[in-house]
């Protein structure tokens, strides 16, 4: 079993020593990612803006790793307010709709009360 480690060069990969993505046997499992900007590591006070910052984070991870949002077969989201769930749709229905993935959503706590979305992710490579 060969395993693959993809970094998104993120600080707290380090510190707490964990992947961004690992890629194995054929499946891509990207780590439960949240809403900074990818580019500026600024936490967006919208839970739709940071959902697709969230999205960008995983879309990198998973090109990194030789797939694509449509090769994601398992989504899991986390949001500490269920009610910011469906101001999320529009966006996850255009990132997932060609592959609707098998998908669970659990409200509970995020590390820090600015992240208001997290998502992690199981891909398929094609």
């Amino acid at each position: 079993m060969k395993r693959r480690l993809i970094s998104s060069g993120g600080p707290y990969e380090e510190k707490i020593g964990y992947s961004r993505a690992v890629v194995c046997d054929g499946w891509v499992f990207v780590a439960g990612s949240t809403g900074a900007d990818p580019e500026t590591g600024e936490m967006p006070d919208g839970v739709v803006e940071q959902c697709r910052n969230t999205l960008e984070t995983i879309r990198r991870a998973l090109v990194k790793a030789g797939a694509t949002l449509d090769d994601v077969v398992r989504v899991n989201y986390v949001l500490p307010v269920a009610a910011d769930f469906e101001p999320c749709w529009p966006v996850l229905a255009d990132a997932f709709g060609k592959a609707r993935p098998a998908a669970m959503m659990i409200e509970a706590g995020l590390i820090s009360p600015a992240m208001k979305i997290e998502i992690e992710v199981t891909a398929r490579l094609p």
